[in-house]
């Protein structure tokens, strides 16, 4: 804010003199500067993990993955104007991976019928926290009933990438983390938007579920949501929905 000079006449009656003079100028004043309060600074991506890995197990309870094997989730949507299914599948096959026991959970994927991915990732649960961590993920594309490739495959220990959180046990809102480390591969990121939404599709009415933005650290326009249900697992994934209630 700017304030005017003031110039202030006055008369001072001088004795025996009968004459008035003006009083000099008064001394310009300027308010002082506005101070803006900047919002604070986002949290910064968290890329490395302060967890003792001999005590992850390849088992447990993530409140939105649950990691007992023969847990399956059916999704279904469209993508580009085709039918896609996506089963998830939580084997009963463990495997090492940097040093720890970890669990073979399966992706396949459908396209109009056509199977085009299938993907075999390795998890790892800390007891202690719940907290779900993501070793990395063999994976075999396909094309007309045969293996075309194996875009973004990648194991923590192999060529400097390491392990990532794919799910905190108990996520706090504006929680931003990598879940893949895997330079110049995969670096999938995700963020905690909120911990109580409501969410309903033709599997169930769900409360208190999870809803986070998955960004891609390779391509800055590629992101989606993921909504997930406690003691379910994923709803959401983009375009596809839950099916049904696993089993």
């Amino acid at each position: 804010m700017k304030f005017m000079t003031i110039l202030i006449a006055g008369c001072t009656l001088l004795a025996l003199a009968g004459c008035a003079r003006e009083n000099p100028p008064a001394t310009p004043t300027t308010a002082p500067a506005a101070t803006e309060t900047a919002a604070p600074a986002a949290p910064a991506w968290r890329d490395a993990f302060a967890v003792d890995t001999t005590t992850l197990r390849p088992e447990g309870d993530n409140p939105y993955f649950p990691l007992r094997p023969g847990h399956m989730l059916t999704y279904a949507g469209s993508e580009d104007g085709e039918p896609v299914e996506l089963i998830i599948t939580v084997t009963n096959r463990t495997e090492v991976i940097d040093g720890v026991t970890t669990r073979v959970v399966e992706e396949r994927e459908s396209k109009d019928g056509e199977l085009v991915e299938v993907s075999r990732n390795w998890f790892a649960v800390d007891p202690a926290t719940q907290d779900l961590y993501y070793f990395g993920e063999e994976v075999d594309m396909y094309h007309a009933g045969r293996i075309s490739g194996h875009e973004g495959a990648w194991r923590s220990g192999v060529e400097g990438a390491r392990f990532g959180l794919l799910l905190p046990g108990a996520p706090r809102v504006g929680d931003r983390y990598y879940q893949e480390v895997a330079s110049g591969v995969a670096l999938d990121r995700a963020e905690v938007l909120f911990v109580t939404e409501s969410f309903t599709i033709s599997a169930g009415s769900f409360t208190n579920c999870l809803r986070t933005e998955e960004i891609s650290g390779l391509k800055a326009n590629e992101r989606g949501y993921k909504i997930y249900a406690s003691g379910v697992g994923l709803l959401k994934d983009g375009a596809l929905l839950l099916k049904s209630m696993p089993r």
